[in-house]
């Protein structure tokens, strides 16, 4: 009779063990949502520029865009505004930038260049915005040399 009680409790110790394991399974396998990071922030590094520009003098600004992963799909533009002075931005041999509009750049590394149309100090900001909305900006001020 022991034997049979001892057999009987073995046998429902076992289903109670497979159905717990089952249950843990299935409740642990309900989100189906796999979280993928494609907005990746990044920042902007400028290398040194001169601090002033005669009228009809180009400045380069050399311009490196840093993140901390690659995203193939993920796409850079950029835009200016002048607040002070006269001149033109431009991409390497583009035509020049028109201010406030968008342009999209083709590399994280680039020049742009900065060409002085006045005998006066020039300021002037400009926004690199990722297609996830990330955007920074760098201001430029360049006094007069005369």
């Amino acid at each position: 009779m022991k034997n049979v009680i001892t057999k009987k409790l073995s046998i429902l110790f076992r289903y109670s063990l497979v159905i717990i394991i089952t249950i843990l399974l299935l409740s642990s396998c309900q989100n189906n949502d796999l979280e993928i990071q494609q907005d990746f922030p990044f920042e902007v590094e400028i290398l040194p520029v001169p601090s002033e520009i005669a009228e009809n003098e180009t400045v380069e600004i050399r311009i490196s865009l840093i993140t901390l992963s690659n995203f193939n799909g993920t796409t850079y533009s950029v835009r200016y505004f002048q607040f002070e002075g006269s001149g033109q931005l431009r991409y390497y041999n583009d035509e020049p930038y028109l201010p406030n509009d968008e342009y999209p750049l083709k590399q994280k590394q680039f020049r742009l260049y900065y060409t002085s149309q006045a005998s006066e100090s020039h300021q002037f900001s400009i926004w690199i915005k990722d297609s996830f909305g990330n955007e920074r900006r760098v201001d430029f001020e360049f006094d007069n040399a005369s």
